[in-house]
């Protein structure tokens, strides 16, 4: 038995994007989240199709999301899913006529993640910082691609011990904290300034979970440890 790969569109929104190959002008910042997401996809064994940039219009941004649900069996948006007054996406993929089944979740970075669904495709609506869309993929979209190929995918999960104490400030969310893996058998977070900070995830070997209510950690604490 055999499946079809499922064809993933990709869709980065924003004025202030461009791409790579360009030098960004003032309040302008580079594409990494597209191209970031098509790697990720064909990791996960899946087929990206690379859509563009939706400008902040909503008539273009709906009719680029329209045709992309429209070509594939997945589309995923990153930006324009919080609430600022430009983040749009949500209304624009309603208009498509898709199902929203929820727009927030609660963990930290990713909190403005959004999902529903289409008679002809299935959306995901990823936060716009990249450590968020990074994680956010590899939580909900790459098991959610796996399943359309009838392949129950897992990650390598295990337990270590924590090498120092580790503290946070806010605390209603589960944290998803970039870490390494000490030669000593520890985790320790890596050098991380928030979820736009991607070039942390360069010397990351997973992420570890930090529980809602939970402020501070101590040196030796075991936890769970997500490879990415």
């Amino acid at each position: 038995s055999v499946s079809r790969m499922p064809a993933v569109a990709v869709i980065s929104s924003g004025d202030e994007i461009v791409e790579p190959q360009y030098v960004p002008g003032e309040s302008q910042i580079r594409n990494s989240n597209s191209w970031q997401l098509l790697a990720q996809i064909a990791r996960a064994g899946a087929k990206g199709r690379y859509y563009g940039i939706a400008r902040d219009d909503e008539d273009a941004t709906f009719r680029l999301v329209s045709r992309a649900i429209e070509e594939n069996d997945l589309v995923i948006i990153t930006g324009g899913v919080s609430m600022g007054d430009f983040d749009f996406v949500p209304g624009v993929l309603e208009k498509a006529g898709v199902r929203l089944l929820f727009t927030r979740v609660a963990v930290q970075p990713g909190k403005p993640t959004t999902f529903g669904i289409n008679e002809n495709a299935v959306v995901f609506g990823l936060p716009g910082n990249p450590v968020s869309s990074f994680i956010m993929f590899e939580l909900f979209v790459r098991p959610f691609i796996s399943a359309m190929m009838n392949y129950n995918w897992r990650p390598s999960v295990r337990e270590y011990p924590l090498k120092d104490d580790f503290s946070r400030k806010y605390t209603e969310r589960m944290a998803l904290i970039p870490v390494r893996l000490t030669e000593d058998g520890f985790v320790q977070p890596v050098e991380y300034h928030g979820s736009a900070h991607i070039t942390s995830l360069s010397g990351a070997d997973g992420i570890i979970s930090v529980p809602v209510g939970i402020k501070n950690l101590t040196k030796g604490t075991l936890l769970t440890f997500r490879s990415i």
